[in-house]
């Protein structure tokens, strides 16, 4: 039996809008199930990580609907993202002929939407990991930062999902004007704030950063 696991990345802690909160359900077409958890760190502020974890009925297909939005400076652009990345996935008229191609141009419609909001939502960001499950026999999962999908097949753990880091993305992030930091004891930062080279929203740093999925 295969599982996936989605996990935020190890500087964030996976939440919604809660402090805690844990739940599970099931497929009606197959024996696939899932399960949550959610826990609040010791912040003072407000939980900056969303989810998303849902079987749905579209088109005549079932769907599974599975995300892990990890947000810094606030909350607003994963809470968008929660609300809109897969109905916008979706709603793209070739999803069910190219899904991958669908994929990629719903993330990048979706930052482009969120810039244009930025007065509203604010300076902040997200990263994102998404899988859609297809009638429990195809998987499509796609992300942009540090989150991560892992995938357990026969027991051994398979990385589905690519951090993207600003040393590894150094050329990208220099290509566009910006530059990487390494201070002793800090992690890796885009412009000695942002620690992940891709993601959602960041309108101050955008100019350096990407928002294009990889996409399995």
């Amino acid at each position: 039996m295969d599982s996936l696991c989605c996990f935020s990345s190890v500087r964030g802690v996976v939440g919604g809008h809660s402090s805690s909160n844990s739940g599970k359900g099931k497929s009606h077409q197959s024996t696939t199930k899932y399960g949550y958890s959610l826990v609040k760190g010791k912040a003072n502020h407000p939980m900056e990580d969303y989810h998303v974890a849902k079987f749905v009925q579209f088109k005549g297909q079932e769907l599974g609907l599975f995300a892990i939005y990890d947000g810094h400076l606030g909350d607003s652009v994963p809470a968008y993202l929660q609300k809109h990345l897969f109905s916008n996935i979706l709603d793209e008229k070739d999803f069910w002929e190219d899904p991958f191609m669908s994929i990629s141009k719903a993330y990048e419609t979706t930052d482009q939407a969120i810039l244009s909001h930025s007065p509203d939502l604010g300076r902040g960001g997200s990263t994102a990991v998404t899988a859609i499950l297809i009638n429990s026999q195809k998987l499509w999962v796609a992300n942009v930062g540090d989150s991560r999908a892992v995938l357990s097949r026969g027991g051994v753990a398979v990385q589905m999902t690519t951090d993207h880091e600003p040393n590894t993305e150094r050329g990208s992030i220099e290509n566009r004007g910006g530059f990487v930091s390494n201070m002793p004891g800090d992690v890796a930062r885009v412009n000695g704030q942002l620690a992940v080279s891709r993601a959602f929203g960041d309108r101050n740093l955008k100019t350096h950063l990407r928002s294009d999925p990889d996409i399995q």
